[in-house]
């Protein structure tokens, strides 16, 4: 077993001198995990066989799951890219640095176990100033898939990667909680018309206001599929949690109803229940469950999205028999955060 250290760093001034020990950790073949916008990610040399692989090892990940490159400056792009065209360079100007990655033909020397065998490599410029400066002192790209077990929900502070990683990397760099809460759009521009392979918080009207038309994976309700052509998330489950949770979709009034009617029939059954619930309806569970965690406003989907990953960890470390969730509008934003509970409910969905 590793022995982990725990660095704290100033997000907004972040001390130049423990991001470089970082830097030579990962130059060494070690692996850092650091908070970007999204969500903490594990980072390693992405150029290097070796030092990705250690990923694949510390969070139990398939070998065919690929990667993420993460550069410190557009120009990195045409470093592990080919095919970068005028619509790169707009999605570049419009979105970089953020949430957004992008999925573009690879160049030959990029090592396959980042693609997971595909020809294709993702490419994101983070929108985190200690995401950036550590890639910079890196003097690399990093791979970094987010800083947890695979399948686990996403880390969004550093007390999660504690939780899934400890004794398995080598540093975690503490910058805080991390501003946006859900992984990055992912992009393919290898479709015509380019396909949302994972919904982010670039929302598909904002990727079309600038490339016009834009098709999602997500919503064609597609099988998985077996080629692992959908990077990273399409393929494998993900936010598998120990509790089984069920989702509650419909009109919000219907939707209190039949979670205070499922509830109070698992309490029956001496069942610990716990709910998921909206700062507006929270009120409406007390007496209904044994733990209620809110994940935010019904108007503020930015900060249901902030805050999913902590609460679903959080409700299940209550040790409930079950999980209740209340669904949201997927419109915009909504529909990254549906996204990620309908994954999590495993098929548990109930329309009402």
């Amino acid at each position: 077993m590793k022995e982990t250290r725990i660095v704290k760093v100033n997000p907004d001034s972040p001390d130049i001198h423990e991001i470089r020990q970082a830097a030579s950790i990962i130059r060494n073949g070690g692996l850092v995990a650091f908070p970007t916008e999204t969500v903490y990610g594990l980072g390693a040399d992405g150029l290097r066989e070796d030092t990705v692989n250690k990923i694949f090892i510390a969070k139990g990940r398939p070998q065919d799951n690929p990667l993420i490159l993460h550069v410190s400056s557009p120009d990195d792009i045409s470093q592990v890219a080919t095919c970068i065209s005028p619509v790169v360079d707009k999605l570049v100007e419009g979105f970089w640095p953020g949430p957004l990655t992008l999925v573009l033909p690879k160049k030959p020397h990029v090592p396959d176990v980042v693609s997971g065998g595909l020809p294709t490599i993702g490419v994101r410029m983070p929108d985190n100033l200690i995401a950036l400066t550590l890639i910079a002192e890196s003097g690399t790209l990093l791979a970094a898939p987010s800083a947890n077990l695979s399948g686990r929900p996403s880390p969004t502070q550093a007390s999660h990667v504690v939780d899934d990683m400890w004794g398995r990397i080598d540093l975690v760099l503490d910058g805080g909680p991390t501003r946006l809460g859900v992984e990055s759009t992912v992009l393919d521009l290898t479709q015509d018309p380019p396909l949302i392979l994972r919904p982010g918080s670039v929302t598909r009207e904002e990727l079309e206001d600038v490339v016009g038309v834009v098709n999602s994976l997500a919503e064609k309700n597609e099988e998985r599929p077996s080629s692992g052509k959908t990077l990273p998330a399409a393929k494998y489950p993900h936010y598998i949690l120990d509790t089984p949770l069920f989702l509650f979709e419909g009109e919000p009034q219907a939707v209190i109803k039949r979670i205070q009617e499922e509830a109070e029939k698992l309490r029956e059954r001496s069942k610990k229940v716990g709910i998921i619930s909206s700062l507006e309806n929270k009120e409406q569970y007390l007496d209904y469950a044994d733990v209620v965690e809110v994940v935010g406003s019904r108007y503020d989907m930015t900060k249901v999205a902030a805050s999913l990953y902590s609460t679903l960890r959080e409700v299940e470390a209550h040790k409930v028999h079950v999980l209740l969730a209340e669904g949201f509008s997927d419109r915009g934003l909504g529909f990254a955060v549906m996204n990620r509970l309908r994954e999590a409910a495993r098929g548990r969905v109930i329309h009402v």
